[in-house]
């Protein structure tokens, strides 16, 4: 009888170091969560959010996203974005997004939108302008605007971006993003497609991409397929401000 109130009393004390070892570690646990909810948005994406944009996953969350300022694979070769890890623009250009992405899909259900890059903060666009020191003013523009006039990116209202499938691979466009060169004018694809430098389905993926973002409202520039507009620099500077 003895032995078994024993037994009871070490499996009872057992049980109990248990609970508390279990419940020490979801403490520890919390509090981590707790410390990551409060560190994980940063000051760059409040100001966004402050200013009324919006996380284009919140509004559609099939559309895929790969900040490239938030990596190395892009021709600063370095994290200019650091804390930006979403991507956020002015609620009525992604609402237009999110009309181009399910046309898409209406097109090819296994397409996605694969987004680069969104509303982007005027102190980076100072470092993306100065990276390209390179180039003259004129030239430069063509790739990144002049801070001193502001890119349509500071006032959440354009997008880069490309077609993948849904499991994320994009789509042969003929060059890569960011390449700073004719062979990525939109301009120039038919000369190109004549001299075999781009290949009709490389330039059959530009076509289908711009379709569906002119379809909604969007607007290509000359000098990057993957860039987009949703108005003029002019009309964002007079409904929109500018991201600091």
């Amino acid at each position: 009888m003895r032995k078994h109130i024993f037994s009871l009393l070490l499996l009872s004390l057992a049980a109990s170091s248990f609970i508390a070892k279990h419940k020490s570690f979801k403490n520890e646990e919390n509090k981590k969560s707790s410390k990551l909810q409060t560190t994980s948005t940063c000051e760059y994406e409040k100001k966004m959010i402050q200013q009324g944009l919006v996380n284009v996953k919140e509004i559609d969350s099939s559309i895929l996203v790969e900040l490239k300022y938030s990596t190395t694979d892009n021709f600063v070769g370095k994290d200019v974005y650091g804390c930006i890890i979403n991507c956020f623009m002015q609620k009525r250009p992604a609402q237009m997004l999110k009309k181009a992405n399910a046309l898409l899909q209406q097109k090819n259900p296994n397409y996605r939108l694969l987004v680069y890059d969104g509303g982007r903060p005027l102190s980076i666009q100072k470092i993306l302008w100065n990276t390209l020191s390179q180039y003259s003013p004129k030239e430069r523009a063509k790739y990144v605007a002049n801070p001193a006039e502001g890119s349509i990116h500071n006032y959440g209202s354009a997008v880069d971006l490309t077609i993948a499938t849904a499991d994320g691979k994009a789509l042969d466009m003929g060059t890569k993003y960011d390449y700073f060169g004719e062979l990525a004018y939109p301009v120039k694809e038919d000369y190109f497609l004549a001299q075999r430098k781009l290949t009709k389905q490389q330039v059959a993926n530009r076509i289908l991409l711009r379709s569906v973002m002119e379809a909604v409202g969007f607007m290509p520039i000359d000098y990057e397929w993957w860039h987009f507009n949703a108005v003029s620099r002019r009309e964002a500077k007079q409904i929109y401000q500018i991201i600091e």
